[in-house]
């Protein structure tokens, strides 16, 4: 099975190099991991008590963010290395003063990990939630590095209570710092109790996110003028039912951050909208529909709201819906939420809903007019205090 791993981890680098010809996000992953063990000699030398820290991409460094925070202020003379998978992730974090050195992780192959693993050295490990390179794990294990899985979250269809071998996989890992109980049962099930039901991370961010928020005047004086629908990481199935809402419903303001930046021209044709890259205090209230023509805003822009809706939830999942949350408002999302944890147990509180089609979307967006937004401000104080159970213990 391991030989059948490494061969299909191969498989995947040769299809990215494929595929980088004429794909701009695997080109950067590509490009990214050239001569990746020097620039790491280069970078770490000599340098000593780095501890790991690696993410998928940008949602799951968000909910590495507060770990790493507190991990500093108890550990000070420890330096952070933080590696990321995604060249989206990579490309936006690679600068955060948050670590020490930011790298893309190089592919898990058994050369790739003993090698990296020999260059840094680390006294732990630290992989924030879906991640679980085999051989990365095999190797800090061989090594004696104190592996740990925070934030993790695991359903019953993965493979690892499918395959016993992927199962047996899991004893690399040191503890896990699991989501829910329902993770904690299901490892169980496989043999392992090394685990800690310490929640998402992602609530202790959200919150110290929503304290320390950013003040943007321009979108201030935008969202003043009368309800506001902040729609956040949209994609062109959700702005094509936002659209014809917009066109029948000029009663509200509407702010669009699409997810990807390249459909911006015609979004803004089908919506008359404004940029925000070129709005100013003369023409910022000028149209009742603004798009945000720039990454990283997103999460300062939800104070400014009424409600979200956050897209992705007609494609392969939705979005982070916690940053709006975490200002108390309601979150309106596609049918694509099941896997997400948050999703279902607001809906069940009255704090979201998903809708399927474009009457659904216009029944939603009325009856969160008069929105408690206690539900959501409770729910998310309800759920902090991961970062402090996790960092406690590694």
């Amino acid at each position: 099975m391991l030989f059948l791993y490494n061969i299909n981890i191969r498989l995947y680098v040769l299809i990215i190099r494929i595929v980088s010809l004429f794909k701009p996000k695997a080109k950067l992953w590509i490009k990214g991991r050239k001569n990746i063990f020097q620039k790491l000699k280069t970078a770490i030398f000599n340098e000593k008590n780095i501890v790991w820290f690696h993410c998928a991409s940008l949602g799951e460094f968000e909910q590495g963010k507060p770990i790493i925070e507190a991990y500093k202020v108890k550990h000070p003379t420890h330096k952070i290395l933080l590696t990321f998978f995604s060249s989206s992730g990579y490309e936006i974090r690679k600068n955060t003063p948050l670590a020490d050195f930011v790298f893309y992780l190089p592919a898990d192959t058994k050369e790739n990990a003993k090698h990296f693993i020999e260059i840094i050295k680390p006294i732990k490990a630290i992989f924030i939630k879906y991640e679980f390179w085999l051989n990365y794990m095999a190797e800090c294990n061989k090594q004696n590095i104190p592996f740990y899985s925070v934030s993790s979250i695991f359903r019953n269809e993965q493979i690892f209570f499918k395959n016993k071998w992927f199962a047996k996989q899991l004893k690399h890992i040191t503890h896990f710092f699991v989501q829910d109980k329902t993770s904690a049962e299901l490892l169980k099930t496989i043999g392992f109790s090394n685990t800690t039901i310490s929640g998402d991370t992602r609530f202790d961010r959200v919150k110290a996110n929503a304290i320390s928020a950013k003040e943007i005047p321009l979108i201030a004086a935008f969202c003043k003028t009368q309800t506001t629908v902040i729609c956040g990481s949209t994609w062109p199935k959700d702005e094509a039912l936002l659209s014809q809402f917009i066109k029948d419903n000029p009663q509200y303001n509407y702010i669009i951050a699409p997810h990807e930046m390249h459909n911006i021209s015609q979004l803004q044709k089908q919506t008359k909208a404004q940029l925000f890259s070129i709005a100013n205090a003369e023409n910022i209230t000028s149209k009742n529909v603004l798009i945000i023509d720039s990454i990283g805003m997103l999460s300062h822009i939800y104070q400014y709201g009424n409600m979200a809706y956050i897209g992705g939830g007609f494609g392969a999942g939705i979005h982070n819906i916690l940053e709006a949350v975490a200002f108390g408002l309601p979150v309106i999302f596609g049918p694509n939420y099941k896997n997400f944890k948050e999703a279902k147990e607001l809906t069940a509180l009255k704090g979201a809903i998903s809708i399927n089609n474009y009457t659904e979307l216009t029944a939603a967006i009325g009856s969160f007019q008069n929105y408690n937004n206690t539900i959501a401000s409770n729910y998310i104080l309800d759920n902090c205090g991961a970062t402090n159970i996790i960092v406690d213990r590694i």
